[in-house]
């Protein structure tokens, strides 16, 4: 299947706001996308940028592009990763992948941290429910993420979309599952 089936209209995606029954301020231009994914160095998948290109929902679990602290948009954007040390820790959480856990903390959050630097960014939707930043792509998983604990909570962002806000069921997996985010699909599979 390719990435063009799964993506959305921008109509959609104000249909889909409109749904939300949160408030929704104007969307952001492609200069002010581009403008936020220099600023914080990331990039939004496709999805996500026609999403917010159709509006931007406020509210405390929203990120605010336009408008949003800084600080508070970086620790959103730290969120999976900070997560993933504190389990590191204090939980034990180790890779086998990642070789030997050094003995000493300080050693194995930096290994750590190492590794993680190559993982895809994961760009806030809402609350802590997480798309990919691949820039160009569509049709990735929402992930819930707290630490190691992560779940899908939507086969797509507007699965999502529909699934969290409009009491949808998740409904089955799409044929050949889910597609996989390179690191963090390993917590669901």
């Amino acid at each position: 299947m390719s990435t063009v089936e799964h993506a959305f209209t921008i109509e959609e995606a104000h249909d889909l706001q409109a749904s939300l029954a949160e408030p929704v301020r104007p969307g952001l231009s492609e200069a002010e996308l581009d403008d936020v994914e220099a600023r914080y160095g990331f990039r939004f998948a496709a999805d996500h940028r026609t999403f917010l290109s159709a509006g931007v929902p406020i509210g405390d679990r929203w990120p605010d592009w336009r408008c949003g602290n800084p600080d508070q948009l970086r620790k959103r954007l730290d969120w999976p990763v900070d997560g993933v040390l504190y389990d590191v820790e204090h939980n034990g959480f180790w890779l086998p992948d990642w070789g030997m856990r050094p003995i000493d903390l300080a050693d194995a959050l930096s290994r750590a941290r190492s590794h993680l630097a190559l993982a895809p960014q994961l760009v806030p939707v809402c609350g802590h429910r997480y798309l990919p930043g691949i820039a160009g792509s569509t049709g990735y998983p929402v992930l819930s993420v707290y630490q190691t604990d992560i779940v899908y909570y939507g086969y797509d962002l507007r699965g999502y979309l529909q699934h969290d806000f409009h009491g949808q069921p998740l409904g089955p997996p799409p044929a050949g599952g889910p597609r996989h985010v390179e690191f963090w699909s390993r917590f669901v599979e």
